[in-house]
């Protein structure tokens, strides 16, 4: 029988499965494709906590893209950018970085098209995601900001994961705790 966690993220409702990572640990599966109603409210809300100033956004396919989206299209900004999943026909002079996420059965590695890259140099850059948990999707999207010569002037995320929501440098909207294999939450 499929258990869920019941929260309210911006203002909204949900109940999210509970789904096995191994034999002991346990996530709560999130994801804002399709739930226009809650991508909005997600991106109005970060985008009024956030304390940052930036120049651009980054995310990582795919989940974080209907969200930097919809923060890019709150806020006004002309562009955002995406760190692929593989590389593009159109894409030059790739750049790219391994990530072993803890959604992920596998390692993965995330493409950037140098001329983002080139937009990015110099600038300011706010990660974006929908999830934060280990912190390793993240790690490699800092480390091809840097190898853009961009620098990172923030991360945020809609929910932080475990130890995720004991770090100080993340904004985020709401905890979200780790369970065991009987779907009670970690501590």
């Amino acid at each position: 029988m499929q258990k869920y966690h019941h929260m309210t993220i911006a203002g909204l409702e949900r109940d999210l499965p509970i789904c096995p990572v191994n034999e002991s640990l346990y996530i709560a599966g999130f994801v804002i494709f399709g739930d226009q109603a809650l991508t909005c409210a997600a991106a109005k809300a970060l985008l009024e906590k956030i304390p940052y100033e930036y120049d651009y956004m980054l995310t990582a396919e795919a989940k974080g893209i209907p969200l930097i989206h919809e923060m890019a299209r709150q806020s006004g900004a002309e562009k955002y950018f995406l760190a692929r999943k593989a590389p593009k026909l159109y894409m030059t002079g790739i750049m790219e970085v391994k990530v072993q996420s803890i959604t992920t059965a596998k390692e993965q590695t995330l493409y950037l098209d140098a001329r983002d890259a080139e937009m990015m140099r110099g600038k300011r850059i706010l990660l974006v995601d929908d999830v934060i948990s280990t912190g390793e999707s993240l790690h490699a999207l800092e480390v091809l900001v840097e190898k853009a010569g961009g620098t990172v002037s923030g991360r945020c995320a809609i929910l932080a994961e475990g130890e995720a929501a004991e770090r100080d440098d993340i904004t985020y909207l709401e905890k979200l705790p780790l369970f065991d294999n009987q779907g009670h939450p970690l501590s």
